[in-house]
């Protein structure tokens, strides 16, 4: 099975989507896969977090298809910049946000301006706009510290940072706007997505792109802990998948609901190095032997992160396409050509 199965949701049906977020990782991808799918799209952006070059990497994937991207440089925080941006759009992919558990405890401030009241701002223009629906981002760390395990959405626990508290807010909201307004919309959890235009560069990177710079520089690996924290790796396509899947779903037993994305499955950070060390030594012999570090943990990660999907399989069909040593792959051979 291949991601192109959500194709036919978009043939033949010419949509105007908001992506919110547009320079950044996922939002890029969301992107470039609607505009190659002959969707009109309108990209919303500040570049505090995002990148220029993302949109100019874009616009050389799609080719001639670039004519049906319009591009808003504006911040969400504005609610009449959102109010713009949602004029004549049928469906938001909201991923705007302020990522990152160690930027909201430097910063908790910014992080709930830009991912609480962004959020609020485009859930009162897409209401007043009549969208059809709006996806939008939550993340898994809102499961706090539940040690349950695999993660089910209705059990969450106490969250153990600044940006968890802003992501369950955002479904709080989520929630309170298809009920009250009757706005549809469906918050989507990820769970450490990783692929192709992840900044591996900010002070605030996630791991795998990080590792991959560090070990094609030759520099020193850092891993926070004894090397057994692991998490449910998802690769972008399947991110793609879901948000295609929650928002052209007809189920109207999904709206106002948090689904999982994720593969339900582990991988200890140990193991994770271990794969990025030998794929890119695969690539370049003089990486294979190289060794982590090993720190004291961080304040407010999670030990373990574990996803159970049953929910998204039964209401939106979703079904992961790329395991993680699948999407490493391709990760692996992007970076390599693109660092």
């Amino acid at each position: 099975m291949k991601i192109e199965r959500i194709d036919n949701l978009l043939k033949d049906k010419k949509n105007v989507w908001l992506v919110t977020g547009c320079a950044g990782f996922i939002g890029s991808n969301l992107t470039e896969y609607l505009l190659l799918n002959d969707q009109k799209v309108i990209g919303l952006d500040n570049f505090i977090t995002g990148k220029k070059e993302n949109i100019e990497d874009i616009k050389k994937c799609v080719g001639p298809k670039w004519e049906n991207f319009s591009f808003l440089e504006g911040d969400i925080t504005h609610l009449d910049t959102c109010i713009k941006a949602c004029e004549g759009v049928d469906y938001i992919l909201h991923q705007a946000a302020l990522g990152s558990v160690p930027r909201s405890i430097d910063d908790p401030l910014n992080s709930h301006n830009n991912n609480v009241n962004g959020q609020l701002n485009i859930l009162l223009a897409a209401k007043d706009a009549r969208v059809k629906k709006v996806v939008y981002a939550s993340s898994s760390s809102v499961y706090g510290d539940n040690p349950t395990l695999p993660k089910v959405e209705h059990g969450i626990g106490e969250q153990l940072s600044p940006y968890a508290v802003t992501k369950h807010v955002n479904e709080l909201y989520g929630k309170v706007f298809y009920k009250t307004y009757g706005l549809k919309t469906i918050g989507i959890r990820y769970f450490n997505v990783f692929g192709k235009r992840q900044d591996p560069n900010s002070v605030y990177a996630a791991v795998m792109p990080k590792w991959i710079r560090a070990l094609m520089n030759k520099e020193e690996v850092s891993i926070f802990g004894d090397g057994k924290t692991s998490r449910d790796f998802c690769y972008i396509k399947n991110v793609i998948q879901l948000n295609i899947l929650a928002a052209l779903s007809d189920n109207d037993e999904a709206c106002g609901k948090i689904f999982n994305c994720a593969c339900s499955d582990r991988t200890d950070l140990t193991t994770l190095f271990t794969y990025i060390r030998d794929g890119l030594g695969n690539m370049r012999a003089d990486i294979k032997d190289a060794q982590a570090n090993y720190k004291d943990f961080r304040p407010g990660d999670i030990r373990h992160s574990h996803a159970n999907i049953d929910r998204a399989t039964n209401l939106l069909d979703y079904k992961p396409t790329h395991m993680i040593k699948d999407g490493l792959k391709e990760s692996l051979d992007w970076y390599y050509n693109n660092l």
